[in-house]
């Protein structure tokens, strides 16, 4: 069975959880509430949010799931031990407990783990299935089943494999996903197998979930599609442990601009894709690949010569798609055109009505292009740009005005004996006629020089009472500068409206840097609530 043309293919984005597992990727609450809301505005299917009971981070964040209009939030566990009912297992019991409308559980699906690892019988392991799948569905969740190791456990034993996909499937799983766990299975065997399996379970019944380990996760989702699977895991940027998962930026478009299947994702949520793939590198604090398909900034880049020419001419000769259709752009390295088309997509999602012909937009491109010379990274911070925008086009007022600051750390040992660290800032700034100086400690320089600026816009400013700091992140952009390096500093900003907005600032001082994010936080804040 091959896939056809307008086929729906189901997307399930795993980031959270499996992508979690890379070595160097930690996430905190709030960024699994920031790339939760970005998958569910580009239209993915399900959003797995991590393992509740697994950890403190996850049992917050299932404790006050995020909001989602389009994806269905799941929740991922295992099915029931060896010895124990579906009543009196701990593990299905944080899964159930959880407000999650999707369950994802994971199961054995190899013979010879279910001998070395679970240490139980063959069929005891399939009742394990069984009753936990009918246990979830039987509380009107829907319940996915991964099967772990099942190519793995297919090629040693194809009953026994298959036995436990049937099982899922038997008490009433909406997927039962076949997992290449260790990543070492090849396109071709990914294709035989599923086709096997298709021929027992349906395919619109059928996921795929792959590792990278031999750099095939992506061709063994699509092999696994054309054989009739329905459904893809994966993870954005294809992020995930030991050599990460299947890349669903990569699949994404492939699927749909290659292969021409149906998606949730709308030419809307594909154009968002160069974006949430930047949004995820900017939290994981790391420079994105610039060679990544698709979404890279040297996948549509050509230098001058013959293939310049060749491009200007007609794009499809070194470009396999419109870079604009994946919200990528063009770059000619000897001239730098192009971007134009990009500004006024971001106008249109930050409700910015401007002329196309104004001559402001072009201005605008050109400062964008040079600030991100600079450093800044217009991508993971929004509210940044919306500011950068509307004060190009003269529309933000000058809420507030810096005449100066100061700030000091002190360290010394204190009274009992400890060693502490205490930050004091100063700052003057000018509302209005007033010209206002306030001082305010804090714990680090940062805290201080917010807490000080805060205290002296609020009197004035009174809608800033609710507004704090979730999130702050520094990354060095000049590392061969030592301790002169250029630094760029993010600030995740929220208020009593749980709404999130996100700014940047760049200097080789991080405490200037800090400030000048702090600004447009405040700045984007008063501006949004018609200061």
């Amino acid at each position: 069975m091959r896939a056809a043309s307008g086929e729906r293919v189901y997307l399930f984005d795993t980031t959270l959880r499996d992508g979690a597992q890379m070595q160097g990727v930690d996430f905190g609450v709030p960024d699994k509430e920031t790339i939760a809301r970005e998958l569910d505005r580009i239209g993915i299917d399900y959003v797995e949010g991590g393992w509740p009971g697994a950890n403190p981070t996850d049992d917050a964040f299932f404790a006050h799931p995020p909001s989602l209009k389009r994806a269905r939030f799941t929740a991922f566990g295992m099915t029931r031990r060896p010895g124990r009912s579906v009543q009196n297992d701990p593990g299905l019991a944080a899964l159930v407990d959880t407000t999650a409308p999707a369950i994802c559980m994971v199961g054995k699906a190899w013979d010879f783990h279910v001998d070395v690892a679970l240490g139980c019988s063959h069929q005891e392991n399939l009742a394990m299935i069984r009753d936990s799948v009918a246990h979830v569905e039987a509380r009107k969740r829907e319940a996915l089943f991964d099967a772990e190791h099942f190519f793995d456990g297919y090629k040693d034993n194809p009953a026994y494999a298959l036995a436990c996909a049937k099982a899922a499937f038997d008490a009433g799983a909406r997927w039962v996903v076949l997992c290449d766990t260790n990543g070492g299975t090849l396109p071709e065997e990914v294709e035989r197998i599923v086709a096997e399996v298709a021929k027992t379970i349906p395919g619109a019944r059928l996921g795929i979930h792959a590792h990278n380990d031999t750099d095939n996760a992506v061709a063994n989702s699509l092999a696994a599609v054309r054989a009739g699977a329905r459904m893809i895991q994966g993870t954005l940027n294809g992020i995930g442990e030991r050599c990460g998962n299947a890349n669903l930026v990569s699949l994404i478009p492939t699927l749909i601009l290659k292969m021409g299947c149906e998606t949730g994702i709308s030419s809307d949520g594909l154009r968002q894709l160069t974006h949430i793939s930047r949004v995820l590198d900017e939290r994981l604090n790391r420079a994105p690949n610039r060679h990544a398909p698709y979404v890279g900034e040297s996948a549509f880049a050509h230098k001058g010569g013959l293939h310049v020419s060749a491009v200007e001419k007609d794009p499809r000769t070194y470009e396999h798609i419109p870079p604009e259709l994946v919200g990528n752009r063009r770059h000619i390295v000897v001239s730098d055109q192009s971007g134009r088309a990009n500004i006024l997509a971001r106008f249109r999602d930050i409700g910015l009505e401007v002329d196309p012909a104004d001559p402001k937009v072009s201005a605008l491109v050109e400062l964008v292009k040079a600030r991100e010379y600079e450093g800044y990274a217009y991508d993971g911070a929004e509210a940044s740009f919306e500011l950068l925008a509307r004060r190009a086009l003269d529309r933000v007022p000058e809420y507030f005005r810096l005449i100066r600051f100061r700030v000091m750390d002190d360290r010394r040992v204190n009274a009992r004996g400890e060693l502490v660290t205490e930050s004091e800032a100063t700052i003057t700034v000018q509302v209005g006629a007033d010209q206002l100086m306030t001082v305010a400690t804090g714990n680090g320089p940062v805290n201080a020089l917010d807490t000080a600026l805060r205290k002296a816009l609020l009197p004035s400013y009174p809608v800033l009472a609710d507004m704090r700091l979730v999130d702050y992140k520094v990354r060095i952009l000049t590392p061969q500068a030592g301790t002169k390096a250029v630094t760029r500093v993010m600030i995740e900003s929220a208020d009593a409206e749980h709404e999130r907005w996100t700014t940047v600032g760049v200097s080789p001082n991080i405490i200037d840097a800090s400030f000048n994010a702090l600004h447009d936080a405040i700045t984007w804040r008063l501006h949004r609530a018609g200061a």
